[in-house]
């Protein structure tokens, strides 16, 4: 196909053995990062994404490369046999189903990473998996699937993983094959300030259908964000939530270094699906009820995104 360039076949030594769960943008990216250093990987993934991808590879259109990676696709969950990582990047919503979907293939030592949006996702995986380690990672990338067997990276890729028997290996993997990786023994304080900065961005994203640079510029925008963080860190400190950072500067900081970029939640309205809403600011309001804590701000967000996904059929490609 014109325009496309040509497959590249990485031939280096096998290392760690992946399978990604839900390969997705986020799922994609991770997981032809780690088979181009010479990881052996299998996506799974939906229909028209194997279909692609077993015919070209995966292209990966990145910010420093272009390239079609050969790698494994399959979309039935018994593709994970074998694995010694399992990237866990499916919706938030589907948490548990697709736990439960894998639970009969996973290998006794598999280390099972959940690469998503949200802070209690590996704790509701371990109910389903008691049996398997499962960690938690805090992801801070922006992309996006640009067509079948086609992911487009915007920015960033680092991951932050929580302690667990096979971190140190699965960390100098993720690092050889160009994410910088870190471990940290505060990830629930790093989901929270990456829940922050969702709950910021996502909802607004979405209900414009804008990429967060034009968002920010917004006439009232970034105080309505301000609102929204002080509802997240009031919630966060009475759940006893230490969270990593200054939220307040890394939210002022992300659509100067995205400005580009549509939310997840945003790409899931143009396509038609439902959102991870319920577990980004409509988690701050189930939590602000809970604690006797108002979150006005959050709440507002939350109704208007569960409004448009009761009504709005796909507008952008």
């Amino acid at each position: 196909m014109a325009g496309i360039p040509h497959i590249e076949q990485h031939t280096a030594k096998i290392g760690v053995r992946v399978a990604v769960m839900g390969a997705g943008a986020v799922g994609c990216y991770y997981g032809g990062m780690l088979a181009r250093a010479g990881n052996e990987v299998v996506l799974i993934a939906r229909p028209q994404h194997v279909d692609a991808i077993a015919r070209d590879g995966l292209r990966m259109q990145t910010t420093t490369f272009d390239e079609q990676v050969r790698l494994f696709a399959s979309s039935e969950p018994g593709a994970v046999r074998g694995a010694q990582l399992v990237l866990f990047c499916v919706k938030s919503l589907d948490t548990e189903a697709a736990g439960a979907l894998l639970r009969p293939h996973l290998a006794p030592d598999a280390l099972v990473l959940t690469l998503q949006n949200g802070v209690d996702n590996a704790d509701r995986l371990r109910t389903v998996l008691p049996q398997h380690a499962v960690a938690a990672a805090v992801v801070y990338v922006a992309t996006e699937m640009a067509g079948p067997g086609h992911v487009r990276h915007h920015g960033r890729g680092e991951l932050v993983i929580e302690p667990a028997s096979a971190s140190e290996t699965v960390a100098q993997a993720l690092i050889a094959a160009g994410v910088p990786t870190e471990i940290s023994g505060n990830v629930r304080g790093a989901l929270w300030a990456k829940l922050i900065l969702n709950c910021a961005y996502n909802a607004v994203s979405a209900i414009t259908q804008l990429p967060y640079g034009k968002t920010v510029a917004g006439e009232g925008i970034r105080s309505v964000m301000r609102d929204v963080v002080a509802e997240c860190l009031s919630v966060a400190r009475a759940e006893g939530v230490q969270v990593a950072g200054d939220v307040h500067a890394a939210v002022e900081k992300l659509a100067g270094s995205m400005p580009g970029q549509y939310s997840s939640t945003a790409q899931d309205l143009a396509r038609g699906k439902r959102s991870e809403i319920d577990y980004l600011n409509g988690l701050i309001v189930q939590r602000g009820e809970a604690l006797g804590i108002a979150t006005p701000a959050n709440r507002v967000l939350w109704a208007l995104v569960k409004l448009i996904e009761g009504t709005r059929a796909p507008s952008r490609p």
